[in-house]
């Protein structure tokens, strides 16, 4: 048995994940080149010869949708009404429709598994996480919360509606969301080889797999034909990284598969321009938790208040407690604080943070922003 050497130097942390982040948001066309020598080298390290042909592909449906084809599932697809997605996936594919078995499990599954079980092993029990903590955890929930999504939607492309899908758009879109968990996420695998790099681990088989996520999408690797998808072409995030926009996508593809979010919360396409005549009566009839949510915080808070006659719940010299009861869903609880720091006109900007709906006085409302119990908040200067 041999072991095979490891010689990178690591990099430090910080570097590290800093770069991994940019390349799982990078909304730039793919450096097709450089993919397509990542998915030689992967297979080359997994003993493949590489693809005879590597399938550029828009976007993740488009991607999936060629690999329920490829599975074995264009007449299911057809029966959703799906027709239109098969026809542009068989002529991406042409006469690669008999691409061979996937073969991702020896490209991709089982170098990862040994890495990691060699990693785990090397680093023990209390090393292993700090070592995640250190690099891919820091990535791991902003990415996995824009995969998921990506997924969902792919999915949804076969039963738009789903409270009306049929059984056949129900199991069309089992079938889409499976193709995707059959992907390798190239770019989204960020967390993961943050990790590795920070450990020193990518020198060696993990290479190829890290090269394409440098530089491309999803991807699903065949014996005989790789199909990969271009990066998103759109990317929008708020500060805390969700997907956020108000006048558009908030993620887009160059075939149109797209994602609309506000703050993360999904929204249909069409959701904020309809909001040009919103009032409280209309936030309140509202019966979509989440969109009335979304409603309530394009109004304002305040407005929504002063409109409604609310009355504070407590008041103290940390700030004023509100809590708006909506029918069918928790309150929202916030406590209003006045920023210390003036403005350059010299008036006091005044926010609302959205605390727990447990939250009874402003000072544990304040205290739970910071991270801290109620009891332990005791701020010498407020800024």
């Amino acid at each position: 048995m041999t072991t095979e050497t490891h010689t990178e130097t690591p990099r430090p942390a910080h570097f590290v994940v800093g770069d991994w982040q940019s390349a799982a948001f990078a909304a730039t066309p793919a450096d097709r080149p450089r993919a397509e020598a990542g998915i030689a080298a992967a297979y080359a390290a997994a003993g493949l010869p590489a693809p005879e042909r590597v399938l550029w592909v828009p976007s993740p449906l488009r991607g999936a949708v060629a690999a329920a084809v490829l599975a074995g599932h264009e007449e299911a697809l057809r029966a959703a009404g799906a027709a239109e997605q098969v026809d542009a996936a068989l002529a991406d594919l042409g006469a690669d429709a008999d691409a061979g078995a996937s073969v991702r499990d020896a490209v991709r599954t089982r170098p990862w598994e040994a890495e990691r079980a060699a990693a785990a092993a090397e680093l023990g029990a209390e090393g292993w996480p700090r070592a995640w903590a250190d690099s891919g955890g820091l990535l791991w929930s902003q990415v996995q919360s824009l995969v998921t999504r990506v997924r969902a939607a792919a999915g949804a492309a076969a039963a738009p509606d789903p409270e009306e899908a049929t059984d056949e758009q129900q199991r069309a879109e089992s079938l889409l969301r499976a193709a995707t968990l059959d992907a390798v996420l190239g770019q989204h695998d960020a967390p993961w080889l943050a990790l590795f790099e920070s450990l020193g681990r990518l020198d060696g088989r993990l290479s190829g797999l890290a090269e394409v996520a440098r530089s491309a999408g999803w991807w699903w690797p065949y014996e005989r034909l790789a199909i990969c998808c271009e990066r998103p072409s759109e990317l929008h995030r708020d500060e805390p990284g969700r997907l956020h926009r108000g006048d558009g996508p908030a993620l887009a593809y160059p075939d149109g598969f797209a994602l609309h979010a506000w703050r993360g919360m999904p929204i249909p396409p069409d959701f904020v321009e309809s909001l040009t005549d919103l009032h409280a009566d209309r936030i309140l009839r509202e019966e979509n938790a989440e969109l009335r949510r979304v409603m309530l915080e394009i109004y304002g808070y305040d407005r929504y208040l002063a409109d409604v006659g609310a009355k504070p719940v407590h008041q103290d010299e940390t700030g004023v407690l509100w809590s708006i009861d909506l029918p069918g869903d928790e309150p929202v609880v916030m406590v209003e604080v006045v920023n210390s720091t003036p403005e350059p006109d010299g008036t006091y900007r005044t926010y609302y943070l959205r605390v727990p709906p447990t939250t009874r006085t402003a000072r544990e409302g304040v205290a739970w922003t910071f991270g801290v119990d109620e009891a332990d908040y005791r701020p010498e200067k407020q800024t």
